[in-house]
């Protein structure tokens, strides 16, 4: 068994240039708020999950993106609500979000 049941990763890179990036849709906001959720919830820390920030995952066209493993499901969402929804489902009752799969 590993140490975490999930280990999610959010893409909080910028890009200077001005092209699509995760952070110009507050991904670490986003992910800060995954974070405190999991947290609240009871659901983060050993034998749970864990919210991490991940430099550019190269799929900043479709973002913003995060990834949820051992599943290696990837979502783009778009506020608070899609995060919840993804919490929910996803990591405490393991079911994917298909409507934000990418």
């Amino acid at each position: 068994m590993s140490y975490y049941s999930h280990h999610v990763f959010f893409c909080t890179n910028l890009r200077e240039d001005g092209s699509d990036c995760c952070q110009r849709f507050d991904a670490l906001g986003h992910r800060n708020y995954a974070k405190q959720r999991c947290k609240e919830l009871g659901l983060a820390g050993k034998g749970g999950v864990r919210v991490n920030t991940a430099g550019c995952l190269d799929r900043c066209e479709e973002g913003p993106v995060m990834v949820v493993y051992p599943e290696a499901v990837w979502y783009s969402y778009i506020d608070r609500e899609d995060i919840d929804e993804i919490i929910e489902e996803h990591l405490k009752n393991g079911r994917v979000v298909e409507r934000l799969k990418i």
